[in-house]
């Protein structure tokens, strides 16, 4: 027997929003003597710490003008922003699973829009 819980819904964050969310349940369960940190949101502290660079404000502007380029969609302008690939070859992985490839120019033009904001 299985048990499945419902999905109520479904929403893309960039790691900066995550990161303040996460500060948020931290700050709670602190204040709760009683709670302690699971080992699982305690390793997803420290990830969200260690790799959110934006703040939470530039990460969805900089996914507002990734999803204003045409050959990226919500999904793709998410995991560009919270990788903030630096080269061609680390954006073309991100690609890798896509039916379709970018042209040099249209990588260029993302990586340029990406170097604003880091």
């Amino acid at each position: 027997m299985t048990i499945f819980k419902e999905r109520v819904g479904e929403e893309y964050l960039t790691v900066a929003e995550t990161k303040e969310l996460l500060a948020d349940v931290e700050a709670e369960r602190a204040a709760d003597e009683d709670r302690e940190l699971r080992y699982e949101l305690a390793r997803a502290i420290e990830h969200v710490n260690r790799f959110a660079t934006l703040d939470p404000k530039e990460s969805r502007e900089l996914v507002a003008d990734l999803e204003a380029l045409e050959g990226v969609d919500e999904p793709t302008a998410y995991k560009i922003a919270n990788l903030l690939p630096e080269n061609r070859d680390e954006l073309r992985s991100i690609y890798a699973q896509e039916r379709y490839s970018l042209s040099s120019e249209e990588l260029d033009e993302i990586l340029g829009i990406v170097a604003g904001y880091v």
